[in-house]
C-alpha cells in the first residue's frame, strides 16, 4: 500500500514539474520574441507582463495609463470597462440641412435639403480608429446638390471635444415662401441657387464624470451599469457662409417674397458659451442604453464684412442636442444616433435660423 502511494507520489510530482518545465519552456519562449510579436501574442493587452517593449513604446504606455486613470476613472458600481480593445463596426450615416427667415410669425421663408447619405466601415483599436466611407447616393440616387460632411470627434470620463465641417451646394426645396399659396398640395420647389460652408468645435466638461459615462452611449467604450447623468459645460466655436438667391425665382413666386430684398448673405463666427445636461437610462437587464444630452450656448457673435446686415458684433444663441439607443450582446452592439444643431442670428427685421441634422446606424463587435 505504501509502495502504491509513493508510485502514485511520484507520478502526480513529474507531470507537475512536466508541466512547469512546458510552462518555464512557453515563457522562456515568449520572452525571446520581438516585442511586437509579443503584443500580438498577447492579443493586445498592452499591459501583460513580460513584454519587451523599447525605451520610447514603453514611455508611450506609461503616458497612456497615466492617461487613462487620469481621465477615465468610474465608479464601477456605475460604469467599467469592456475588457477588450477592438472594435469593427458598421455605419450608416445621414442627414440634412434646413434654413429658415422669420419675417413675422406667419410670414416666413422655409427651406430643406435633400437627405445625404454615407456608408462606412471602421476598425478601432483602443482610441485609434481607421475606417472607409462611400457616397450612398452615388450608387442608389438621391440629392442632385454637392454634400461634403467630416466629423472628429473624441469622448473621455472628464471631457467631451469634437470638430465639425460641412459644405453644400444647391439640392435644396422650397416648402414655404412668404404667402403664397400653391394651387395643388403644398408647395414642393427645387430651389439651388443656396450654398453653405461651416466649421464648429467644442469641448465641454462633465461633472457628475464617476458615474456618467458619455463614451458607453456614443463610441461604445464603456458599459453603464446604473442610470445616472450629468450636468456639463464648456466652450464652442461656429463659422458660418452662407448665401441664397432668389432673383432666379418664377416671377408669381418672387411676388410673394417677404421683402423687397432677394439676395441673402450670413458670414459670421460664434463665440459661446454652452452648458446642459446629458442623462444614460439604463434598462432592465442592463443591454438597453438610452441617452439624451441637450446643450444650449450664448456668447457673441461677429459678422464679416459682406453680410446682409454689414459688418457688427451682436448676441450669440444656439443650441445643440443628441440622443443615442443602444443595445449590448455580449460582444456586439447596435445603435441608433441622433445629432441636432441649430443656429440663430438676429438682424433687424427679420430672424434667420439654419440647423442640420443627422441620423445614424451603427453595428458593430467588440473583441
Amino acid at each position: 500500500m505504501r509502495f502504491l502511494r509513493l508510485a502514485l507520489l511520484i507520478i502526480l510530482s513529474s507531470v507537475a514539474a512536466s508541466g512547469l518545465a512546458a510552462e518555464e519552456m512557453d515563457s522562456l519562449e515568449f520572452s525571446k520574441l520581438p516585442w511586437l510579436k509579443q503584443l500580438a501574442k498577447s492579443n493586445f493587452d498592452v499591459n501583460r507582463p513580460g513584454i519587451n517593449y523599447p525605451k520610447f513604446a514603453r514611455f508611450c504606455l506609461k503616458v497612456y495609463n497615466w492617461g487613462d486613470k487620469t481621465f477615465n476613472s468610474y465608479d464601477t458600481a456605475y460604469v467599467v470597462g469592456t475588457g477588450k480593445n477592438w472594435k469593427a463596426l458598421v455605419r450608416s450615416y445621414n442627414w440634412n440641412d434646413a434654413f429658415a427667415l422669420y419675417f413675422s410669425r406667419k410670414n416666413y421663408l422655409h427651406i430643406n435639403s435633400d437627405i445625404y447619405s454615407d456608408l462606412g466601415i471602421h476598425l478601432s483599436f483602443m482610441a485609434v480608429s481607421i475606417g472607409y466611407t462611400v457616397d450612398a447616393n452615388a450608387y442608389f440616387g438621391g440629392s442632385s446638390g454637392s454634400r461634403h460632411n467630416f466629423n472628429f470627434n473624441f469622448v473621455c470620463g472628464l471631457f467631451s471635444a469634437g470638430i465639425s465641417t460641412s459644405t453644400a451646394k444647391g439640392g435644396t426645396t422650397i416648402n414655404h415662401f412668404g404667402d403664397y399659396a400653391p394651387a395643388k398640395g403644398k408647395l414642393k420647389y427645387k430651389f439651388d441657387d443656396i450654398s453653405q460652408e461651416s466649421l464648429s468645435a467644442y469641448v465641454y466638461y462633465f461633472f457628475n464624470h464617476r458615474k456618467y459615462s458619455q463614451g458607453a452611449a456614443y463610441s461604445f467604450s464603456k458599459y453603464q451599469l446604473k442610470s445616472a447623468g450629468s450636468w456639463l459645460s464648456g466652450l464652442s466655436i461656429n463659422r458660418q457662409k452662407i448665401s441664397m438667391d432668389f432673383s432666379g425665382l418664377p416671377e408669381d413666386l418672387i411676388s410673394h417674397l417677404p421683402s423687397l430684398q432677394k439676395r441673402y448673405d450670413f458670414h459670421y463666427t460664434d463665440y459661446d458659451i454652452l452648458g446642459g445636461y446629458g442623462y444614460n437610462w439604463v434598462l432592465k437587464p442592463r443591454k438597453w442604453l438610452i441617452n439624451g444630452t441637450i446643450m444650449p450656448s450664448i456668447g457673441y457673435k461677429h459678422s464679416y464684412e459682406g453680410t446682409t446686415e454689414g459688418r457688427k458684433d451682436m448676441f450669440s444663441t444656439n443650441i445643440r442636442g443628441n440622443f443615442s439607443v443602444v443595445y449590448n450582446h455580449r460582444s456586439l452592439f447596435a445603435a441608433l444616433i441622433g445629432n441636432y444643431e441649430g443656429h440663430f442670428y438676429f438682424a433687424k427685421g427679420y430672424t434667420f435660423y439654419n440647423s442640420m441634422a443627422s441620423l445614424s446606424l451603427v453595428a458593430g463587435v467588440r473583441f
